[in-house]
């Protein structure tokens, strides 16, 4: 039997790791649509105006259909 997928990408934001900017990103996207998996795609920083680091990430989500 075929399986289809849809795939978005999200940005996930924090102020305290990459991991958390991932998971900001993957569950934020489950509580639209079950999460099949992810991949990640960017990893960025930057310094904010208070010196403050955050960390922000490019994730792939693909969603079943069906």
């Amino acid at each position: 039997m075929a399986q289809n997928f849809e795939v978005v990408e999200r940005v996930g934001v924090s102020s305290v790791s990459i991991s958390d900017a991932i998971k900001s990103a993957v569950f934020g996207a489950g509580k639209e649509r079950s999460v099949a998996w992810f991949e990640v795609i960017q990893q960025r920083g930057r310094i904010t105006e208070n010196g403050d680091l955050e960390y922000q990430v490019t994730v792939k989500i693909g969603r079943k259909l069906g």
